[in-house]
């Protein structure tokens, strides 16, 4: 289905908990940020029915984010019954990695297709700061994980305003020797106006733009540079996601009610 500016809209992106167990610098306040209830948060049907829905009208490609998806619970029954999905040509997962090492050959298998995996620094001193409780062992031996399992692997680097291009070069580098692609994500704000002309890898400009998001409380958005909300209506899931699609922007703008640590990456 395309939006009102003729862009083919083929991929969303659902959010499946607004949890995780890192409090990276550039994601979240080390004291974390506030959190649904329990009640308010999609079931797995739900997400399913959504997803069957958003296939009919041309979704490719879903990816699963969060927070970090693989802390929520029953995470492997989610991508089994996604994969299930007839026309859906790509199932992926965005996470920082910590978790997936022993889930990594069971997603596989369960119909996940790729992962891209956090991955700032490769200095453990560096890491433990950026992600603040985080391990780089933990995250390098889920990427040896997905890569033993036949996952696509991409690493995904936010440049902060004291990378250094060596580390930026080291990172490529080692995703090169591991046969893993690499991209380089800005350091942005959501309460800053949307650009186009960022130096890095994403965000990708708008012209470019092919996506919805669905967050883990059942709201659709648009537009991540926005405040435009529009939530499921159980009782016709197309017409919800109809009207997502149309509500697309031009241009992003800036948002004042969502924060970064709700989508996952």
């Amino acid at each position: 289905m395309r939006d009102s500016f003729g862009r083919e809209i083929t991929y969303l992106r659902v959010s499946v908990t607004d949890r995780c167990n890192m409090r990276c610098i550039y994601c979240m306040p080390a004291e974390g940020v506030p959190l649904l209830a329990h009640e308010d948060i999609l079931t797995f049907e739900q997400i399913e029915a959504i997803v069957r829905a958003a296939v009919g009208l041309g979704i490719e490609k879903v990816r699963l984010t969060g927070g970090e998806p693989l802390v929520r619970k029953g995470i492997l029954e989610l991508v089994r019954m996604l994969g299930r999905i007839e026309g859906l040509h790509t199932l992926a997962m965005t996470t920082n990695g910590s978790l997936l090492a022993p889930l990594a050959q069971d997603l596989a298998a369960g119909g996940l297709t790729s992962v891209n995996i956090s991955l700032d620094s490769l200095d453990p001193v560096r890491f433990e700061r950026i992600t603040r409780i985080g391990r780089l062992s933990d995250v390098l031996a889920g990427i040896d994980a997905a890569l033993s399992s036949g996952l696509a692997v991409k690493l995904n680097m936010v440049v902060l305003e004291d990378t250094p291009a060596s580390e930026i070069e080291a990172l490529r580098q080692y995703a090169k020797s591991r046969g893993a692609g690499f991209q380089t994500i800005a350091h942005y704000s959501l309460s800053e106006e949307k650009r186009d002309d960022y130096a890095y890898d994403r965000p990708p400009p708008c012209s470019r733009c092919n996506r919805i998001r669905l967050l883990a409380n059942g709201v659709l958005r648009p537009c991540l540079h926005s405040d435009t909300d529009i939530p499921v209506d159980f009782d016709n899931i197309e017409e919800s996601l109809k009207k997502a699609i149309l509500a697309k922007p031009a241009h992003g703008m800036v948002s004042s009610a969502i924060a970064v640590s709700q989508i996952g990456g």
